[in-house]
């Protein structure tokens, strides 16, 4: 049986000058490059990768697989339990489609281009090893990359621990959560609304949106005298870019 050798490609956060010489040099080195439409043919994210290739790797071949439709509404998976079904069922959707665009590259080279670094809250691979499970023969690398949360440390000069203390990185789904565990300092991704008045306490925010790209904003100070105005300009990157990703550290004030 031929095996597909996948190529799991970290690009950082939309910049070509973030993509790593590593990175560039397996673009340049395979045979076709899936990539995933959310909005079934104006993706302003499968555009921002297309420009990433015509300046590094130009005469790529392209696969445009249109990502199944996931379930967010709120009152559908609004429990922990809810939302982990309709994850399944869209993982299982992915899997079926990624390995009918794979098939057909048995003993070719074939790259995923992965937003930020794969190892950050993306599923790829997760996905890769359903398709796997199907019985198609898979040879998977993994090419790290910048990532959104080395971004943010870079864009606000920070350093993401105290002396001797720990990070927790985690979804807004879940920030409720860690803070009443006791985490006091909160690497946030994955979060579409900001809402301050759900966690106790004085917290400073250092929050940045797009980052890497033309339309980057950042943010810094207290959390909530901050809030509406990061939701504000959430609604001004989005606009702008067409689309927004932000992530952000929360730090609670010492005592």
């Amino acid at each position: 049986m031929s095996t597909v050798h996948v190529s799991v490609i970290g690009i950082g956060c939309g910049s070509p000058d973030h993509l790593t010489l590593q990175a560039i040099s397996a673009i340049r080195r395979l045979d076709a490059i899936v990539l995933t439409d959310k909005r079934r043919g104006d993706d302003p994210l499968v555009h921002v990768r297309e420009r990433m290739l015509a300046e590094h790797a130009p005469g790529v071949e392209t696969v445009v697989v249109h990502d199944p439709p996931r379930e967010r509404r709120a009152d559908h998976v609004g429990d922990q339990a809810s939302y982990e079904d309709a994850v399944e069922v869209w993982h299982a959707a992915r899997a079926a489609a990624y390995a009918k665009a794979l098939e057909p590259y048995g003993d070719r080279r074939v790259g995923f281009l992965v937003w930020g670094d794969p190892a950050f809250y993306d599923s790829t691979l997760r996905i890769l090893d359903r398709v796997a499970a199907t019985g198609l023969t898979l040879d998977v690398e993994v090419l790290p990359g910048i990532s959104a949360v080395q971004l943010l440390a870079a864009r606000h000069r920070l350093v993401l621990n105290e002396i001797g203390a720990s990070i927790t990185v985690t979804t807004g789904r879940r920030l409720a959560d860690e803070v009443a565990h006791g985490a006091d300092n909160i690497v946030v991704m994955l979060n579409r609304s900001l809402d301050a008045g759900e966690l106790e306490g004085d917290w400073r925010i250092w929050w940045g949106a797009n980052l890497g790209t033309e339309h980057e904003s950042l943010l810094h100070g207290d959390l909530r005298e901050l809030a509406p105005a990061v939701e504000a300009e959430r609604d001004v990157v989005r606009r702008a870019a067409g689309w927004v990703m932000d992530v952000y550290l929360l730090r609670r004030y010492l005592q």
